[in-house]
């Protein structure tokens, strides 16, 4: 661990921030939380958790720590994983109360003032979810997720306004650890009863401490509490991105119900049952047949768009969707197929 050389008054929260060669994107990062911490007149600490990072991390952070205004504590780690570089972040912390962030996104100017001046003072460690929306100006690459996310939460994302994560809504409100606060002691019992059983890189780093953590609180989803997200900007960024999502998936849902389950196995099938059956009407099948399976399947790939846009999803965001959507479908279908075999134990665990 290596603390920086300024001295500060004593922190009220700990910022905890994993990465993983993000070099390029630190240095906003940082500012913005800088800036945040700044605006909300809050001594907090920094913590930067550098996951076993080749590219110049090392020296950025060195530099960040050197002129920091506020307290910079940098912990390095052999490479493992953002789930355990959290959660070695979280216990480096000296405060009570931990704000989370990825490395890529830009905390808003108000988010730390709007936290504290809002918090619940009968329950201070109570756990936040922030709101944080793609940054509209990334390339068309990086809006291809928005469609997803209007499928599944165009309500709130229609019209965003306070709301309580709980277990009855938990599939239709918009969550992650991209930017969540709450007490330390909170985080890491939902870490510990969540920690993954192989390897770190392939499980999920946010549905199942959030469900965990919603099982037993209800978490404020609010959008003062803002960030903004920058995403992969080239296609195969992207899409090894989806490859791994898709495994990830597989850890977030796989032995929830058993519905999920058959859900999930269906997923992971449909684009290779898809290509086999045009193959094979295509060498066999009479042509109007193929015409019409063609047609299906342009439908059922375009129907997430069309609802999407049904609630007013940005058009950048369609046409990103209608653009990447069939190399996405094979590439996040190949993800699942590993999910399901490195996760295969979790789907005996229905409920």
């Amino acid at each position: 661990m290596v603390p920086s050389g300024n001295s500060a008054p004593e922190a009220q929260l700990s910022i905890v921030i994993p990465t993983f060669n993000s070099a390029p994107w630190l240095p906003s990062t940082l500012a913005s939380v800088v800036e945040s911490l700044t605006v909300a007149q809050c001594a907090g600490e920094i913590i930067i958790v550098d996951d076993g990072s080749t590219d110049d991390t090392d020296a950025m952070l060195k530099d960040f720590a050197s002129s920091a205004p506020f307290s910079v504590l940098i912990v390095s780690q052999e490479n493992q994983g953002k789930f355990h570089a959290r959660v070695a972040g979280v216990r480096a912390a000296s405060t009570d109360f931990v704000v989370l962030m990825d490395s890529r996104v830009l905390l808003d100017p108000g988010a730390i003032a709007y936290l504290l001046e809002n918090r619940d003072p009968a329950n201070p460690g109570q756990p936040w979810n922030g709101h944080v929306p793609t940054d509209p100006r990334a390339s068309i690459v990086g809006q291809f997720w928005t469609v997803p996310t209007y499928v599944f939460w165009g309500s709130y994302l229609g019209n965003p306004s306070p709301t309580f994560i709980t277990p009855g809504n938990f599939d239709r409100v918009p969550k992650g650890t991209t930017l969540v606060a709450m007490s330390r002691g909170l985080f890491e019992a939902a870490c510990d009863a969540n920690t993954p059983e192989a390897n770190a890189h392939l499980a999920s780093d946010d549905t199942k401490i959030l469900r965990w953590i919603a099982s037993r609180e209800a978490i404020r989803l609010e959008p003062g509490f803002s960030a903004t997200y920058r995403p992969r900007t080239s296609v195969r960024q992207f899409l090894s991105h989806s490859f791994l999502r898709g495994t990830l998936f597989v850890d977030s849902y796989a032995g929830t119900s058993l519905l999920r389950n058959v859900v999930l196995v269906l997923l992971a099938l449909a684009p290779w049952i898809a290509l086999a059956s045009g193959i094979a009407l295509a060498i066999a099948g009479p042509a109007w047949l193929l015409a019409s399976f063609l047609v299906v399947l342009l439908v059922a790939a375009l129907a997430p768009a069309f609802i999407a846009a049904v609630r007013r999803c940005p058009i950048r965001a369609l046409a990103a969707y209608g653009l990447l959507i069939v190399p996405f479908g094979f590439t996040f279908a190949s993800g699942l197929l590993r999910g399901v075999v490195v996760h295969r134990s979790a789907f005996k665990r229905s409920t």
